[in-house]
């Protein structure tokens, strides 16, 4: 059996802290329920998947994503659903009538012990710009399903990361985790 003892705190920032154990380091969030963060898998009534455009600055430019943000970085008893509403509404406009939870898993397991949940968003409707708070300067693309991965692919070439989450949340609008059709998806 083997001991596990406290991570050794290397550097604590307002967001983030460094940590190691042994010869391992990793990163910790400092301002989320115990680091999670919520993707939103979105698509309007007008079959448009919702994607947002933000410069990132760990990238050094800009990247293409699906809305998302942590849990509990304002409130601790935040929730993922109550956290999927607000990402969603801030970063596009687009409230949820109905959120879903998928599945949850680690970002980058060798570096993060940060988590996220996919959520599928059902039932939209437009309540706002969006654009992110406090100067997130969110640019929104809501893009037909039909059109989704040559945009991406265009968006790549022009220079765009492309989060590769992306993927698995094209995946998601009409199957469930487990590749069953999702409710509602017109699959039989």
């Amino acid at each position: 059996m083997s001991k596990h003892h406290e991570p050794e705190l290397l550097y604590e920032g307002k967001w983030l802290r460094l940590v190691r154990r042994g010869r391992w380091e990793w990163c910790e969030r400092t301002h989320s329920s115990a680091g999670l963060a919520v993707l939103v898998v979105a698509v309007t009534p007008a079959g448009e998947v919702l994607f947002v455009e933000q410069h990132r600055e760990a990238l050094g430019a800009a990247a293409i994503e699906m809305p998302a943000g942590l849990v509990g970085d304002e409130d601790d008893r935040d929730t993922i659903e109550a956290a999927a509403r607000r990402e969603l509404v801030e970063e596009t406009g687009w409230e949820p009538g109905r959120v879903d939870v998928l599945l949850a898993g680690p970002t980058t397991a060798g570096m993060s012990n940060e988590r996220i949940v996919m959520v599928r968003a059902r039932d939209l409707r437009k309540v706002g710009p969006g654009g992110g708070v406090g100067g997130e300067n969110i640019v929104v693309h809501a893009v037909p399903r039909a059109q989704v991965p040559a945009w991406l692919m265009q968006k790549h070439a022009e220079g765009y990361e492309l989060d590769l989450k992306l993927w698995a949340g094209l995946w998601m609008i009409d199957r469930d985790p487990d590749g069953s059709p999702a409710p509602g998806s017109g699959e039989a």
